[in-house]
């Protein structure tokens, strides 16, 4: 009988926590030099697709769904009606020493963030992140298995002790010598409305791309 009440309590304890996962869709913006794009986060359980939006047009150029489940990305052309398998990058190495500093709190989305500094001299860059712990659990699992080359997710790496579930809901990349912007990422809206099962999927009649 103890070891049925234990295995039940540990049944339900991995239920409260995935039930205390973020569900739901997060819209940001992705500011560089050149342009501004919108993008969306939809996000169910161990599934996320990122849809990049056509600033021209207005719908989707592109996207890429997360499969946590079995460590997959693949990649949708909804204009060539093709899809296919990325391979995760491999980091570039990073010059000198990246200093971490944390400040101050404010809202963001009403939701509490503390702000983050990460500053590297050598490579002249400084990226100011301000972090929310809301159990966007996703978020960490995603950065880990693309493991992109721009600064801001490598920097982001370089932030020990983070709690479970952090993500950045403002960040801004800067040259350190004068202070020109870089890139800017910005959470816009939080839809706490769980996207359908089909949604995340590629869509029927996409043919697969083979390399």
């Amino acid at each position: 009988m103890k070891k049925i009440l234990v295995a039940s309590a540990i049944f339900c304890s991995g239920i409260i926590a995935n039930a205390q996962n973020f569900n739901g869709s997060i819209e940001f913006t992705n500011a560089n030099t050149k342009d501004t794009t919108k993008n969306v986060y939809y996000v169910k359980d161990k599934i996320v697709k990122l849809d990049n939006y056509d600033k021209k047009n207005g719908g989707i150029s592109g996207s890429f769904i997360f499969d946590f489940n079995t460590n997959v990305i693949r990649w949708v052309n909804p204009k060539r009606k093709v899809w296919g398998t990325s391979k995760s990058e491999t980091p570039p190495i990073v010059l000198g020493t990246c200093e971490v500093t944390k400040g101050a709190t404010k809202k963001i989305q009403n939701l509490n963030c503390t702000e983050y500094v990460v500053k590297n001299k050598e490579e002249n860059t400084i990226i100011t992140y301000w972090i929310t712990t809301e159990k966007f659990t996703f978020f960490a699992q995603m950065i880990k298995l693309w493991n992109r080359k721009d600064k801001q997710s490598i920097y982001y790496a370089k932030i020990d002790g983070l709690p479970e579930g952090s993500m950045p809901l403002l960040s801004e990349e800067k040259h350190i010598n004068d202070a020109k912007m870089i890139s800017r990422l910005e959470v816009t809206k939080i839809n706490k409305t769980a996207p359908d099962d089909a949604s995340l999927q590629v869509p029927a009649g996409y043919n697969k791309f083979d390399q």
